[in-house]
Order: structure tokens, then C-alpha cells, then sequence
């Protein structure tokens, strides 16, 4: 039987280009990338865009 280990992930966890302003979109796009690259995989996201802003939470796994 596969074993998964989850993470919950949201716009907080996103480093952005700069400390005032928002996570835009290639920040995000970053994020889960590097995510990916250790192989987890986004299962569930909701994503927002608020005057030029992206946030977003998700749910993300990978098999143990």
C-alpha cells in the first residue's frame, strides 16, 4: 500500500521580490516549482488575484 506525507501551503510560505509588495505571479510560480523539484505534488489549490496580487492555499502530497 503507498504512503503520502501532505503539506499545507499558502501565499505566506512564498518569498516576494521585495518586503512591501505582493506574492505576484512568477513568485508563486517559484514556489511550487521548487516544491515540485522535491517531489511533492499540488493536489488541491485555491488561487486569488487581488489588484495585481496572487494569493493563494493549497494542499500538496508526496509518496513516502
Amino acid at each position: 500500500m503507498r504512503k503520502y506525507e501532505y503539506k499545507i501551503v499558502d501565499s505566506k510560505d512564498v518569498e516576494s521580490a521585495g518586503f512591501f509588495k505582493g506574492k505576484k505571479r512568477e513568485d508563486v510560480e517559484t514556489y511550487l516549482n521548487s516544491l515540485g523539484a522535491q517531489g511533492w505534488e499540488l493536489v488541491n489549490a485555491d488561487f486569488r488575484e487581488l489588484e495585481g496580487r496572487l494569493e493563494f492555499s493549497g494542499v500538496m502530497k508526496k509518496e513516502l
